[in-house]
């Protein structure tokens, strides 16, 4: 296979048949994806909206999806972070919070805990996640096609007028007159020949993990451990009570890795990082961790796949002699996936930086509020840095909208934002609220006839508050 490695081939030019010609197109099922296109399909009637009435009326709008669920990361296990700020007042809202009320309804998520390093934890089920997601899209109208990857872009000059996608039915179009980035690898974009960059200065990422669920877990005992003897089991700067909560994140018991690596484990991280579920018996382990790999690379990301597999074996044994309440434990669920913290970011018309989230900037064009800190997991070693906002920032809608290729919209952590800054940016609760802004403002884009660069950005943040998001 290597000596063909840089052999190539002719493919012979063929007509591809147009499968759908829609007014708006996300490509991307996630929690971005999600929601932009539920905003996408909705109608200016407040009153429609908060009655949770069907949104679909003469716009069409479609999702494109590669796997068979919508969710994405909302679908492997991880708490959602940062709906509040570090004052505790809630900051993410709008749809993002319906996601929340319709989860809590069917008893399939917590309310938002706040927490002291990551500003707030919300707990779901992974698997009443794909189904609410679905019925979010479903009542409001939209198409959905899953199994389907894109695979090229069609263009008129800067301008981007649809996909190319193949799937087992082979090679076609859908055109759509904006199309929205979801995919957080930046996949439309990049094949759109949006700048797109990767990375900090020398190109490293941060390492994905491959998250696992852990039952018959003494979750009583871990907390007593935790609550009333931090001096043998640390938490870093986490303060003991946060631990006499029902729900909580570990991040620490450095001592215990110690132990282990001294005993022989190969333990991939240097802190240990416990989400409590929301079965009384249940932690989400979020340990694994495999450095150099790039999630657009199927070379690189498949090494990282079968790595972090191989990791929560000897993790699950680390945490079965080290940990208190792991005595009896095994494992449940591996999620579907290893979610990818870092890959491709586009360059638009402004790019985010560290500063302006430390420095709390605001924005006049701002289209979303977030707060969560930068959480860098390093690209080499086994730690990770924070650096916390004292409030909260502005996302501005300049983030969303490429420098200089029009008809395209990018939301999720794979906006723009520089390798710092998305540090903080990619989390779910950001990420669904930048999918919210980008679904609005295509729908006021595509109802105006003009591009998304173009949009009156006063009447895509009236909108947003009139339906409930949050802005300062």
């Amino acid at each position: 296979m290597s000596d063909n490695m840089n052999a190539m081939i002719k493919e012979p030019a063929r007509e591809i048949p147009v499968r759908a010609s829609v007014d708006i197109l996300v490509v991307g099922g996630g929690p971005s994806g999600v929601m932009a296109a539920r905003a996408a399909a909705a109608k200016e009637n407040k009153s429609v909206e908060k009655a949770g009435g069907c949104y679909s009326g003469s716009r069409k709008v479609m999702l494109i999806e590669s796997r068979g669920y919508l969710g994405g990361n909302l679908t492997i296990g991880l708490p959602i972070l940062g709906f509040l700020n570090r004052k505790g007042e809630q900051i993410i809202k709008g749809l993002p919070q319906e996601f929340i009320d319709r989860m809590r309804a069917v008893k399939a998520a917590s309310g938002h805990v706040p927490c002291k390093n990551h500003m707030s934890l919300t707990i779901i089920d992974p698997e009443s996640a794909k189904t609410v997601c679905q019925e979010m899209l479903e009542e409001a109208g939209v198409d959905i096609l899953m199994y389907v990857f894109c695979v090229g872009v069609v263009k008129e000059g800067d301008t981007v007028k649809g996909v190319i996608i193949e799937s087992k039915a082979g090679r076609e179009a859908i055109l759509a007159k904006t199309v929205i980035d979801c995919t957080g690898d930046g996949d439309v974009a990049f094949r759109a020949g949006v700048e797109c960059r990767k990375g900090d200065d020398d190109g490293g990422m941060q390492p994905p993990t491959l998250m696992y669920n852990m039952r018959n877990v003494d979750v009583d005992r871990l907390r007593d451990a935790l609550s009333n003897h931090p001096d043998i089991f640390d938490m870093d700067v986490m303060p003991p009570e946060q631990f006499g909560k029902r729900y909580f994140i570990t991040v620490g018991l450095r001592n215990q890795i110690k132990a282990a690596s001294e005993a022989g484990f190969h333990i991939p991280v240097a802190r240990t990082i416990l989400i409590t579920g929301l079965k009384d018996d249940e932690i989400w382990v979020n340990m694994s961790r495999v450095s150099g790999v790039d999630s657009t690379d199927p070379v690189s990301y498949t090494r990282g796949e079968l790595t972090a597999r191989k990791q929560i074996y000897e993790i699950s044994a680390y945490l079965e002699e080290f940990v208190p309440g792991f005595e009896k434990a095994r494992i449940e669920t591996v999620a579907p996936f290893t979610g990818i913290r870092e890959s491709r970011v586009m360059v638009g018309k402004y790019i985010l930086t560290a500063q302006d989230i430390l420095e709390c900037r605001r924005f006049d064009d701002a289209i979303a509020v977030a707060g969560y800190p930068v959480d860098i997991h390093h690209s080499k070693g086994t730690d990770c840095t924070m650096y916390f906002c004292p409030d909260s920032y502005d996302i501005p809608y300049r983030c969303l909208v490429p420098a200089k290729t029009e008809g395209l919209l990018v939301a999720g952590r794979c906006s723009s934002m520089n390798h710092e800054a998305m540090a903080s940016t990619r989390v779910m609760s950001t990420c669904m609220a930048m999918g919210e802004a980008a679904g609005r403002a295509a729908r006021i884009a595509s109802d105006e006839g003009v591009l998304p660069s173009g949009v009156d950005v006063d009447k895509v943040r009236r909108e947003l508050r009139e339906t409930g998001a949050y802005l300062k």
